[in-house]
């Protein structure tokens, strides 16, 4: 009986996360593209910023590769957890009618933006050859960030994606907060990059430690075993907290939209 609920949960969350990809491609004419197209786009200016106007010795070199090791999962995160504050709302009447889990409403948008973020990796493998980047053992390590970000983004979601249907203000604060976030996270520069008296407290940005372990394939010194420890804690807390906040509010979510 167990095994054939969980077999009907990926079934479920496999069919709803096509669907959003079918739809999101269906309807632009450049589809697929713009998921690379919004990186690259995005890359380039910062690199053009910091190599060529400041010149400024952010990251390492290759910078361009350097950017996208981080900026690429960055629209990841960024994409579901913004999408998150609408997982209930946009789908109202599904949410309601369905007797699935309703954790599947938040997983999907996970799911669909990870496949989104792999689809875009080639581009990244693109630059590291043209580029000559050093590829290290280290990029055996690049799944289990993977792994840890999408604990930590469905964590974020589920806490989100409730909340939101009760302070609907809140989905204006998620975005200025993601807009915080983006500058406070070691993307256009590294960890290293910042004075000595914070990269104790940067190892509590649960994206520092990701992104480190994204990199060290390619920079092995941005692999810093404390931060990715902390990293590991924060998601976990994160999916732990995720799922009580939703468990509690689940019927009120279901009554008030």
């Amino acid at each position: 009986m167990q095994h054939s609920r969980g077999t009907g949960y990926r079934h479920a969350l496999w069919l709803l996360t096509t669907r959003d990809l079918k739809v999101r491609y269906s309807t632009s004419a450049l589809g697929y593209l713009w998921s690379i197209l919004d990186p690259l786009l995005m890359s380039a200016i910062y690199w053009f910023v910091f190599t060529v106007v400041f010149q400024r010795p952010f990251g390492t070199t290759p910078y361009i590769v350097f950017l996208l090791c981080a900026l690429l999962p960055w629209m990841w995160f960024n994409g579901a957890v913004s999408d998150s504050t609408r997982a209930f709302l946009k789908d109202a009447k599904l949410v309601r009618s369905t007797k699935i889990p309703r954790t599947i409403w938040v997983t999907r948008l996970v799911l669909s933006k990870g496949i989104e973020f792999l689809l875009a990796l080639p581009v990244l493998a693109l630059f590291a050859i043209v580029f000559g980047a050093h590829v290290g053992i280290e990029l055996l390590f690049f799944p289990l960030a993977i792994v840890l970000q999408a604990v930590l983004t469905v964590g974020i979601g589920l806490i989100v994606a409730p909340l939101v249907v009760f302070f609907r203000d809140l989905e204006r604060a998620v975005k200025l907060i993601l807009r915080f976030l983006f500058y406070a996270s070691p993307i256009v520069y590294g960890v290293s990059n910042l004075p000595e008296e914070l990269h104790f407290w940067a190892a509590f940005n649960p994206l520092s430690g990701i992104f480190g372990l994204y990199r060290a394939g390619f920079f092995p010194e941005e692999l810093d075993w404390f931060n990715v420890i902390v990293s590991a804690v924060m998601s976990l807390a994160f999916l732990a907290t995720g799922l009580a906040v939703f468990r509690a509010s689940e019927r009120s979510v279901l009554k008030e939209i």
